[in-house]
């Protein structure tokens, strides 16, 4: 098998000399895609973005040029009322690394970014939420913000063009609810992080009440090289619908587990390869293609493209591009275990399902896995996601039944085992103790 052509775009600056340095960023094309986008009208910038089919690389996959595009702007002869640009940098998905490494390799392609959004959808000020355990990134984006304004790109009367552009960075309280974006927005006025009701939606109510676009780190990252290099030349890089490059997290039983660029549309085949193969020589059982809020996928899944519409043909998600692989010798139900009680610790509790559906899925996977479940447990473990599924608040319900269904699909004997004999997998000595945690 041939390895796939790395397509350096999002990581092009990793691995020069201090990449998160401005002098060193301006040496590579650093900060000409504003340049360029200055000259641009705002509306026909959003329309080069809608062309390019940029989506969001957050999880969802939304068009990005559409958000942008739903931002309302003032007729003439009426007020204008503020709009914010508002980051999603709460990197919080198991089995998630992207948005860290590009924040501290390259912040300023995502602070251009977030410059030319700004100007797109007409906002004077942008705000970056980056989750408090990540102090390093905190203090890295804090320094390239600086280092922007002192060179005359935030402020006052960008290089010259009349427009005024201010960033500011603030460190969340590190809960993984706030990567919901109304959750974050909340966050963001000082209020408890919880998901709001929508609609209204934050396009038209957002922070402050007011118009708001929220991207990814990577989604924002990618803005500078579209401009620069047109929207055609953007959709050569990824199939038709899920154009450009992204930047896939590979983690578990590779020999070199790390961040690894290469087109949408890659295949996992295709991604151990370039990690270097399995790393303890075993054949691959189970995998998550977007982190553990998408439904795992397994050895026959091998060749499925890893872009946002061939993943939902296999009755999964991209999501954030973060791969965990496990091999013959891992077991399901204390990965779905282990899962699950992440999920239940950091259910914001607003709504019973999450809350309380959460919380029994941990109790009967402690029962499976030592040894004490009956087949009736699988059965409820299904039913408990039925209740889950669709009648969440948010998708952080929908994203802890996705590993329980999918993983009793398609390794339901592995969980009859469980309820046989114990877990296959492990020491009579070394079973889980239910509830010591």
């Amino acid at each position: 098998m041939t390895a796939v052509q790395l397509t350096p775009v999002l990581t092009k600056r990793f691995g020069t000399d201090q990449p998160w340095k401005i002098d060193n960023y301006e040496r590579l094309d650093g900060y000409a895609g504003l340049r360029k986008a200055l000259t641009i009208a705002p509306d026909d910038l959003i329309a080069m973005v809608k062309d390019s089919n940029l989506r969001g690389r957050g999880g969802a996959g939304f068009p990005t040029g559409m958000k942008w595009q739903f931002i309302p702007q003032a007729k003439e002869g009426e007020e204008p009322q503020p709009h914010y640009v508002v980051v999603n940098a709460d990197e919080g998905e198991p089995g998630t690394c992207r948005d860290l490494p590009l924040m501290m390799n390259d912040p300023h392609s995502m602070i251009e970014g977030i410059i030319i959004a700004c100007f797109a959808v007409r906002a004077a000020h942008a705000f970056i939420y980056i989750r408090g355990e990540a102090v390093h990134a905190i203090r890295r984006v804090t320094a390239a913000v600086l280092e922007a304004r002192a060179k005359g790109y935030l402020g006052t009367d960008i290089l010259g063009s009349g427009f005024d552009c201010e960033i500011t960075v603030h460190a969340g309280a590190g809960a993984y609810i706030c990567g919901e974006e109304t959750a974050l927005l909340d966050s963001l006025e000082g209020r408890r992080g919880q998901p709001r009701l929508k609609p209204p939606f934050p396009a038209t109510n957002g922070l402050y009440d007011a118009p708001t676009v929220v991207n990814n780190v990577g989604t924002l990252a990618s803005v500078p090289y579209i401009v620069l290099g047109g929207a055609a030349w953007f959709k050569q890089l990824g199939p038709d619908g899920s154009p450009g490059t992204s930047i896939y997290s590979l983690s578990g039983r590779v020999k070199n587990p790390g961040q690894y660029e290469a087109p949408m549309g890659s295949t996992l085949a295709e991604l151990i390869e370039l990690a270097g193969g399995m790393s303890r020589g075993k054949d691959i059982k189970f995998w998550t293609p977007g982190g553990s809020s998408t439904p795992l996928l397994t050895r026959e899944h091998l060749d499925v493209p890893l872009d946002f519409d061939a993943t939902v043909k296999a009755g999964t998600m991209n999501g954030t591009s973060a791969i965990m692989i496990f091999d013959e010798d891992d077991c399901v139900v204390r990965a779905t275990l282990k899962w699950s009680e992440f999920y239940r610790h950091e259910s914001c509790g607003k709504c019973t399902p999450c809350r309380e559906g959460t919380y029994w899925y941990v109790g009967i996977y402690e029962r499976l896995e030592n040894g004490e479940g009956t087949e009736e447990d699988i059965a409820t473990l299904l039913d408990l996601s039925d209740n889950i599924l669709g009648r969440s608040f948010c998708a952080l319900g929908d994203g802890a039944v996705s590993p329980v269904t999918s993983s009793i699909k398609f390794l339901r004997d592995e969980y009859l085992a469980h309820v046989e004999h114990g877990c296959p997998f492990r020491a009579a000595g070394d079973r889980v103790l239910a509830g010591a945690h």
